[in-house]
């Protein structure tokens, strides 16, 4: 696990600490932490990554992956409907944000600091809870048990979006104090356990995605609450389409596995946007494809689009990042770096004997208390 800020000098505590010391033991669990890569095991990936992308798929296919997007994603979750994804409580572990007490007492910091220099100081998060397994995710609801807390009280914002004049009186969750905004929510397994752990009526919950089926499988769930919830449909890199939330009103913006998806010339101005509507001292989290992950050095030739972006079978698309890549992407939309880690996985098929290495980044971003003026 790697964290690309100066004061990683120590690692940060491992969930469950599952570290393997002897290879001849790789198979007594599911999954193992903290996995280093050999020099060779990196050459071998690099080397399998030039392979895959020598042959790129055509233009006129490319265009067709651009312009049909959302049919692509349509049909994804036409074929799975919500049995595909399972619900992300594992979240809660490494976002303690979206609990709105620990958001609370977060502010309150940066409050503090900036009353006594006046410029806020980017905390790192390295000594954080651990990146855990995909096995125990299902096994991490003990850490949900969050009391009711009195959030922050939010001040009036107008905003004229897109033309159109939006008020604090007028927009969805207009009366919350805490405001979350998950964009690509799927069929909702981020949303539904964060409604379901959070029972403060004071928090809001956002939730878009491109694809219009995704939606109206959110929709008629019957966990959904529409007095705590706002599901719409929305392309992340359409400019011209407003959110239907005034800019400085949300307290955190959640992006699980969605960034990757979008043609990698259009994330920028995708996060520039995201980044007006959070509060001063709102938080952006992001978990994501790292470079070299199985995932990319599993696609054949011809499945190529650019670099480090693919196409898979099923017409859906996804691109492969580096920590600095989503440290410029950050950092040229406004944001300060709070947390931005590799989590390097070795996952386990003990039945089938067959180990597959995982890479996924982490980050978390935050808007700053002051405005930079420099």
């Amino acid at each position: 696990m790697a964290d690309s800020s100066p004061e990683s000098g120590a690692r940060r505590p491992q969930f469950g600490s599952r570290l393997l010391s002897d290879p001849a033991r790789v198979f007594h669990h599911n999954a193992w932490d903290n996995v280093e890569w050999s020099a060779e095991q990196a050459a071998a990936a690099q080397r399998k990554v030039q392979e895959n992308s020598a042959q790129r798929v055509c233009p006129e296919k490319q265009v067709d992956y651009e312009t049909n997007a959302h049919k692509y994603w349509n049909d994804f979750y036409k074929i799975h409907e919500n049995g595909f994804f399972k619900d992300r409580h594992w979240l809660f572990t490494e976002f303690p944000e979206l609990a709105p007490i620990q958001n609370q007492n977060h502010l309150m910091d940066l409050l503090s600091e900036n009353k006594r220099s006046e410029v806020p100081e980017c905390r790192s998060n390295a000594d954080g809870p651990g990146l855990i397994t995909e096995e125990q995710h299902e096994c991490s609801s003990h850490s949900l048990g969050h009391k009711t807390q009195t959030l922050p009280v939010e001040e009036k914002v107008t905003q004229k979006l897109s033309h159109l004049e939006i008020s604090a009186d007028e927009f969805p969750g207009s009366s919350a104090t805490y405001r979350i905004l998950e964009v690509g929510c799927g069929v909702g397994n981020t949303v539904f356990p964060i409604l379901q752990t959070n029972n403060d009526p004071r928090l809001f919950v956002y939730c878009c995605d491109f694809s219009s089926t995704a939606i109206q499988l959110v929709k008629t769930n019957s966990a959904y609450d529409a007095a705590r919830c706002f599901a719409f449909v929305h392309d992340l890199c359409d400019e011209d389409q407003s959110y239907p939330i005034p800019r400085d009103s949300l307290d955190v913006i959640i992006l699980i596995f969605v960034l990757s998806a979008i043609v990698p010339e259009k994330m920028q101005k995708a996060i520039t946007r995201l980044s007006r509507l959070l509060k001063p001292g709102g938080m952006m989290l992001l978990r994501d494809y790292g470079r070299h992950d199985m995932a990319q050095l599993r696609f054949k030739k011809g499945q190529c689009l650019s670099e480090n972006f693919y196409v898979r079978g099923d017409g859906t698309r996804v691109y492969f990042f580096t920590q600095d890549e989503l440290d410029t992407l950050f950092t040229t939309a406004g944001l300060e770096k709070v947390q931005n880690l590799v989590d390097r996985r070795l996952q386990v098929n003990r039945g089938k004997q067959l180990t597959m290495y995982r890479v996924w980044i982490q980050c978390k971003y935050r808007k700053p208390l002051v405005a930079n003026t420099g």
